[in-house]
């Protein structure tokens, strides 16, 4: 018999709970699941499992037997796809999670390119602040900007590459109120917060410090931040990218840059490394080859504006 058929058949009567329930999954007849049994042992020279009429149950060796062989079979049928999938196109839809702040002209640029690359491809992009629950909610994949340490266990995350956020005002706050000097002067001015934030943490010479600050407008979207501090409402921390967008390029300016804020890391999120879909795969490679590839813009502070 086929030793590679009979621990396939190992797996599934251990997986199933019995014999007849993985004869009816293998559309095979139980007589030939307890041969393919019975060959795995008898090649062994082991008992792999503990049976009579009523239960089933592994043996010692069997259960080190059947982990093993759950890993190599999966590591096989791995791949396999993988191989299959080089003389085939990557196809179907792609949910992806982006931050709110995400959708501006260089993910645009992005998603052209991908789409003239792969046609075949049809990405459906949301933009959210939450964290989205990628098996719940049907995601393919996310893309997250955070620290390490406030991850989803359990998830694949790829960090890719650390992003800049600046203190950010309008030109016409700056006008009436001064662009603050020091972090001591962060006391006197008015911030828009994204959520519940209620300070801020800047890097000095002596480390990090954190800066309590007084909100008079709080967001539950980043873009909707960005929006508010070029309407002059206050400060805000933003991201480095948000500031090169044309939409706002002209009318938000980095403040206080000589104290850095705390950086986050770019991370692409998935559920697992094995049987990842080529579509997925396709586009996780292209992520991070496009984003490679573009340096991370780096905008004039005020202390240097006309």
């Amino acid at each position: 018999m086929d030793t590679l058929t009979s621990i396939k058949v190992f797996r599934q009567v251990v997986e199933s709970g019995s014999f007849v329930a993985a004869s009816e999954r293998l559309d095979i007849s139980t007589a030939m699941v307890s041969k393919h049994v019975m060959h795995v042992e008898e090649r062994l020279g082991l008992r792999l499992l503990n049976r009579n009429s009523r239960t089933l149950s592994l043996t010692e060796p069997g259960k080190v037997y059947f982990e093993r062989c759950k890993t190599i079979l999966e590591d096989l049928e791995e791949t396999e796809l993988e191989l299959g999938s080089l003389n085939s196109a990557p196809r179907g839809t792609l949910r992806i999670s982006f931050p709110s702040w995400a959708p501006g002209q260089r993910l645009a640029d992005s998603l052209a390119e991908f789409r003239r690359r792969y046609p075949e491809v049809i990405v459906d992009v949301s933009f959210d602040d939450r964290i989205v629950d990628l098996v719940e909610e049907g995601y393919d994949l996310a893309v997250r900007v955070t620290t390490s340490d406030s991850l989803s266990p359990g998830l694949i995350a790829r960090p890719v590459r650390p992003v800049s956020f600046f203190l950010a005002a309008s030109a016409d706050y700056i006008k009436r109120n001064g662009a603050p000097k020091s972090p001591e002067e962060l006391a006197r001015h008015e911030f828009v917060a994204v959520g519940n934030a209620s300070s801020l943490q800047l890097i000095g010479s002596n480390g990090k410090v954190e800066i309590p600050v007084r909100v008079v407008l709080r967001y539950r979207s980043a873009l909707g931040v960005a929006h508010a501090v070029a309407s002059g409402i206050g400060l805000a921390p933003l991201p480095a990218i948000l500031l090169e967008e044309p939409l706002f390029k002209t009318r938000l300016t980095p403040v206080l840059t000589e104290y850095p804020l705390s950086q986050s890391m770019l991370y692409l999120v998935y559920v697992s490394r094995k049987y990842l879909p080529l579509k997925i795969r396709t586009f996780r490679d292209f992520l991070v080859e496009r984003i490679s590839q573009t340096p991370e813009p780096r905008p004039l502070a005020v202390a240097a504006l006309p």
